[in-house]
């Protein structure tokens, strides 16, 4: 099953089309946030710690502690993360560039959305991405990492390459 994942071509093209679906979910989402003028996550991470309390909490206490002391007193940095990484996250994933990058910070985002309480399509895109990342380059094979890929793996051999030929006297 992996090897099929990782070498078939038209898993590859069923790949790109998952992989361009979340990439759409992302850039509309992000967009919209942006083109609004008003976005402001304040409103959103009230209500998330609002709703780790009670009989039945849908936020467990431990993410509710983050978003209250962390999250909370730093809307407007988290609210141009999440704007910003939405819009980021949905280009990479449709043009296929750094495809496994962006899907990771994709599910990074899910998860903290899902661990704030929201359900609505997080789910459904945790899935989707988890084929796309353990799928690695052959979600890319259709875009930008098929050009870009090659150059980045150049550019790491070649710093690893120095690091080795340091000598500590």
């Amino acid at each position: 099953m992996l090897n099929l994942l990782r070498k078939n071509t038209i898993v590859a093209g069923i790949l790109a089309i998952i992989r361009v679906y979340i990439g759409y979910q992302f850039l509309h989402a992000g967009y919209g946030k942006i083109t609004s003028g008003g976005f402001d996550a304040s409103g959103f991470l009230k209500g998330a710690i609002a709703s780790s309390t009670g009989e039945h909490p849908a936020v467990q206490g431990w993410w509710a502690t983050f978003l209250e002391q962390v999250a909370l007193p730093n809307a407007d940095l988290f609210s141009f993360l999440v704007q910003w990484g939405e819009v980021l996250v949905g280009i990479a994933l449709i043009l296929g560039l750094l495809t496994n990058f962006a899907t990771l910070m994709g599910m990074f985002m899910n998860f903290a959305f899902l661990f704030s309480g929201t359900v609505s399509t997080n789910g459904q895109m945790i899935l989707l991405a988890f084929f796309v990342l353990v799928a690695g380059a052959n979600a890319g094979k259709f875009g930008l990492d098929r050009y870009a890929m090659p150059i980045v793996r150049k550019y790491f051999a070649t710093k690893g390459h120095h690091k080795k030929g340091t000598s500590v006297a």
